[in-house]
């Protein structure tokens, strides 16, 4: 064997050694990133007070301003994380980032499989942000993730989903991640779950056209009796804003519609100690106007003397919601209720 092939051969075999070394490394610095946080203290994630964030301003459409907030702090300078409905993974970076570069990194994080994902940003100098705003320059993000909608807990794939965003981010502006324990954050997911099905409720009316009708002739006749078009969808609006319930037209393929809904979505709208009473007065317009027959969920003839009954129960839950925390009609509410 000449000198130059043992020569090659001993590069060779230095260069495995090298990648070995580094591969080990990479993983040991993964395991101790997941080891970074200690469990949080066990608490009850649904019964407690009403939080700040019924008062606060957070970013959405639905909340009112607050009285107190002062002038000069923008909207989203102090924005707020749900520790009882969010995991949190934090990424301190090593080096303040641009925030034209931060934006353009993070603005397609926005969901894990069904769970929706945040992204809040700090700023250079101190201060928050619940968006990252291209004239600035940040030192750390946090990628927040709701524990349970109503397409159930969160996931250990969504979970291990949101790491790996977490990690791309880290090792492209070198920073360290921080975040809790997988399976205290799965166990706090079944729990939220579990509390937030048995206050889950949406009532509905059907109204079984005579004739078959064009989506058009429905919407008309909808918006003759109040219906708002909004959001993508027919609500029927409260006072301050915001959906009492939606219209739904059932309309397969594009033909002809047979049936329309009318869906009191409790969780997602205003508290009313009348709030299906409402929905059965406009369902008796809207049904004159487009010739139809009212029927309740079942696909039976309504009979109003059931509506007082049924509005004492919509009431308790609004009840419930309230007190575990989830006040009808709020962002917070609506981030587990969706």
């Amino acid at each position: 064997m000449s000198d130059l092939q043992i020569l090659l051969i001993s590069i060779g075999a230095a260069l495995i050694v090298v990648v070995l070394l580094y591969n080990g490394w990479q993983d040991w610095r993964a395991r101790r990133s997941m080891r970074a946080t200690e469990p949080e203290a066990a608490h009850d994630v649904l019964m407690q007070d009403r939080p700040d964030s019924v008062a606060r301003r957070e970013p959405g459409l639905w909340e009112a301003e607050p009285a107190s907030a002062p002038a000069a702090v923008p909207a989203d300078e102090a924005p707020e994380i749900d520790a009882a409905c969010e995991a949190v993974i934090d990424i301190a970076l090593a080096h303040p980032v641009a925030g034209e570069l931060l934006a353009e990194a993070v603005h397609s994080v926005t969901r894990v499989g069904k769970k929706a994902v945040r992204v809040f940003a700090e700023r250079e100098g101190g201060g928050h942000r619940s968006r990252v705003l291209a004239d600035e320059a940040y030192v750390a993000l946090q990628l927040v993730v709701v524990l349970a909608n109503r397409s159930g807990p969160l996931t250990a794939i969504e979970w291990s989903n949101l790491w790996t965003l977490a990690q791309n981010l880290a090792e492209r502006f070198d920073g360290q991640i921080e975040a809790p324990d997988q399976d205290v954050v799965l166990k706090k997911a079944l729990e939220l779950d579990a509390g937030c099905a048995a206050m889950d409720a949406q009532v509905g009316l059907i109204l079984q056209l005579n004739q078959p009708q064009a989506a058009g002739a429905i919407t008309e006749a909808a918006a003759g009796v109040g219906f708002v078009h909004t959001r993508g969808q027919w609500a029927w609006m409260a006072e301050n804003g915001m959906p009492r319930f939606v219209l739904q037209i059932d309309q397969p393929g594009g033909e002809p519609a047979h049936r329309v809904d009318l869906i009191l979505d409790v969780p997602n709208s205003i508290p009313d100690d009348q709030a299906f009473s409402r929905m059965v007065a406009v369902s008796r317009d809207l049904a004159q106007r487009l010739d139809a027959h009212v029927l309740d969920d079942q696909g039976r003839t309504f009979q109003d003397t059931s509506a007082p009954v049924i509005d004492k129960q919509i009431s308790a839950l609004y009840d419930q919601l309230d007190k575990a925390g989830f006040l009808a009609g709020t962002e917070r509410t609506a981030r587990v209720f969706s």
